[in-house]
């Protein structure tokens, strides 16, 4: 599998002959995911689940930054504790996600759980001479380290004379970032420094190396975190190990809103909570997955509406296979299957573009519907088919809930008692029956030669 390298800015091979090793930055936890977050973990889900899926190994390790100004912030203006905020927004990060289909990290180390591990990052730092002690705490020295500037392609010199910094005349040089804060505010740590608590960048180098070792394969995040936060990473780890630090950055583009960031200024922000409510989990996977995961992607009401129609038909496609009773036709079908499964394959393989993955899984459904509408879809050709379609739902994460022997057997039973009534001319009965059918969303499909029912997803923002 070939992966875009932020870094090289070029194609890198993940080696898969052992055990994947990912570490993606989560979020701060003072307030709601939004549906930016989404897509960037949504991503690296379905990447593991592709990985796993060929018998891949994968140690998948996710923070969450649960000490940071922000939190503090909340804490202060909701009359409570930095610890409460971050573990009233974690519990909701986790309802969140698992209502997305999103499988849990290997593990999900907090800052405030190794603080040992950032004390004695920053030790070893400051006895390689790279970071000093200030009157507001430790900092790492930027000139200390040549290379800075190597992930986002800026220059030293560029940032020191253009960019927006905080000033602060206890740095030497403008460029130094915060190893760990002085503070006498809750939450805070003793250290030999002085009392405070770790910078942000410092707790992911602490906790990567931690869980994965001094170098592993795929560092991940949202393309806003490539300056300053991962950049920093990089200088401060490496200097930590002397040798390279994530083999593969990868880095996934943002979500807009008619273009424009989303910000608390402008209002603008999508919640999951918000978005799953209306759409449910499979339109909001098939929308995060649409583009290509390196470009921005904006979201609008009509492209989840877009969304919703491919996933209708994809609803029609797994009751087609599962009602299908017509001639077979075999070969033709396996060789068919094999060539779309290929395709699927070949378009994540090749820098994981969910994009031409997605069209090709709605080729294999606009198949499928096409051979049953014309009655050329046997029991033996979904047989063949069932286990392919149900592999890329699983890859991709989306889901189709199973219907019971027992359920199926109450719906036809429902249908032909229907059927019956109409035929007598029992109409008001009948009509009782079709609400039920509805109240069950079961919409029936004529055929030539028979009608089948489909159980649709319930979608909020269907109905409204």
């Amino acid at each position: 599998m070939k992966l875009q390298d932020t870094l090289s800015n070029s194609e890198q091979m993940l080696d898969v002959s052992k055990k994947v090793k990912m570490y993606l930055c989560g979020v701060t936890v003072y307030d709601e995911s939004h549906i930016g977050h989404a897509r960037t973990i949504i991503v690296f889900d379905v990447l593991r689940k592709y990985l796993e899926s060929k018998g891949i190994s994968v140690d998948f390790i996710q923070n969450f930054t649960d000490v940071d100004d922000k939190i503090i912030n909340r804490a202060e203006s909701e009359n409570t504790t930095a610890e409460q905020i971050s573990s009233k927004y974690i519990q909701n990060y986790f309802n969140d996600f698992d209502g997305l289909n999103v499988k849990r990290a290997t593990n999900y180390p907090k800052a405030t759980e190794h603080i040992e591990d950032i004390k004695n990052f920053i030790k070893k730092l400051i006895e390689k001479d790279i970071a000093y002690v200030s009157k507001n705490g430790v900092y790492f020295s930027v000139s200390k380290f040549p290379q800075y500037g190597k992930l986002s392609k800026k220059k030293i010199d560029e940032l020191q004379s253009g960019a927006r910094i905080e000033v602060d005349e206890a740095k030497k040089d403008p460029l130094d970032f915060a190893l760990w804060k002085f503070s006498d505010i809750n939450p805070l740590w003793d250290s030999p420094w002085g009392k405070g608590r770790p910078g942000w960048h410092i707790e992911c180098s602490a906790m990567s190396i931690r869980y994965l070792g001094e170098n592993f394969d795929i560092h991940g995040g949202g393309r806003d975190l490539i300056f300053p936060h991962h950049e920093n990473e990089i200088a401060q780890s490496e200097s930590f190990t002397s040798k390279q630090f994530a083999k593969i950055w990868m880095h996934v583009g943002m979500v807009t809103i008619n273009g424009e960031k989303m910000s608390k200024s402008l209002g603008n922000i999508k919640s999951i909570k918000h978005v799953l409510d209306n759409w449910g989990a499979n339109i909001i996977r098939l929308f995060c997955l649409s583009g290509h995961y390196s470009k921005p992607i904006d979201y609008s009401e009509e492209l989840l509406k877009e969304n919703l129609i491919k996933w209708r038909q994809s609803e029609i496609c797994y009751y087609e296979l599962i009602h299908a009773n017509n001639e077979n036709h075999g070969s033709e079908i396996k060789s068919l299957i094999e060539e779309i499964g290929n395709e699927f394959d070949n378009a994540l393989e090749s820098d994981f573009n969910t994009h031409l993955a997605l069209l090709t899984f709605f080729k294999l459904v606009k198949e499928v519907n096409y051979l049953a509408a014309e009655e050329k879809l046997g029991s033996n050709d979904a047989k063949i088919i069932i286990p392919e379609f149900e592999r890329m739902l699983e890859i991709l994460g989306l889901v189709i809930p199973k219907i019971t022997l027992d359920k199926r057997q109450e719906i036809d039973n429902l249908i032909t008692s229907r059927e019956q009534l109409r035929k007598e001319k029992r109409f008001q009965e009948a009509d009782k029956i079709r609400d039920k059918l509805n109240e069950m969303n079961i919409e029936l499909i004529d055929h030539k030669g028979k009608t089948i029912w489909v159980r649709k997803e319930k979608i909020k923002a269907d109905i409204q």
